[in-house]
């Protein structure tokens, strides 16, 4: 199961990679269960002060998979409380986080993006919640959406729904920064070992009061979120929905 979510580690810098790029990393059961095994192993580790969260492929990651799960009793809500247990976990980590966004990050994938303290991507991206599209409610993601962009902003992206480019993001503040794709490993690499420079204990006491002061801490907001999502997705009009969807896909 592990190596469906991959770790390596180098002088200070941690790099966790969504290892299922058949699928654009799309966030299995097993997937997810994988990847809180890694953040597991990084939390107990004392020389990582920098993590970059990155997919193989071309897709950072394509959301949830639903697909494989929809028409299995009770599986959709244990997806939905798998990726809400992760971004509460990748989000206490006590280094700091970089999403490295190549391609495509959709819900849930966008989700992971949030939760990280940096995002890196290039302008060709997509990055976005589509979910209301879908018959499908984002309320797993949107704590830690609004906590990247504020109230406002959140309510416009997840209420309109679609993608985003890049650029689009970056002017959001949902990514950190935009560099052409070409540079987009340099970029990202350039700003992990810069803050694998920072006092370990500097930077985590930095980060614990961080997530204190915006609410990060708050686990019942994020397991309701998970919660609400499920019940959406448990009614006929979005398994129709997305039964829809997955007939014109194959």
């Amino acid at each position: 199961m592990t190596d469906l979510a991959l770790l390596s580690v180098s002088d200070g810098v941690a790099t966790l990679t969504l290892n299922r790029p058949e699928a654009r990393n799309a966030l299995s059961i097993e997937l997810l269960g994988a990847l809180r095994a890694r953040v597991g192993e990084l939390a107990q580790r004392g020389d990582v002060r920098a993590c970059v969260v990155a997919g193989a492929g071309p897709a950072f990651c394509a959301g949830m998979d639903l697909k494989a799960v929809l028409d299995v009793p009770g599986a959709p809500a244990k997806l939905l409380s798998e990726i809400a247990e992760l971004t509460l976990e990748l989000r206490a980590l006590p280094c700091a986080t970089i999403a490295l966004v190549r391609g495509a990050a959709i819900g849930g994938g966008c989700g992971l993006a949030c939760v990280c303290d940096f995002a890196i991507t290039h302008p060709e991206a997509k990055l976005g919640y589509p979910e209301v599209d879908l018959g499908v409610c984002p309320a797993v993601v949107a704590p830690w959406l609004i906590k990247k962009i504020g109230p406002g902003a959140a309510r416009r992206v997840l209420l309109e729904g679609g993608v985003m480019s890049g650029d689009r993001a970056h002017e959001l503040g949902l990514v950190t920064r935009v560099v052409p794709q070409d540079e987009l490993d340099s970029a990202t690499h350039e700003l992990a070992q810069r803050l694998a420079k920072a006092g370990p204990r500097a930077l985590r006491a930095t980060k614990m009061w961080l997530n204190e002061l915006d609410g990060s801490t708050d686990r019942a907001l994020v397991v309701r979120g998970a919660a609400i999502s499920a019940e959406v997705i448990s009614t006929e009009e979005a398994r129709d929905a997305l039964r829809k969807k997955f007939q014109r896909r194959s």
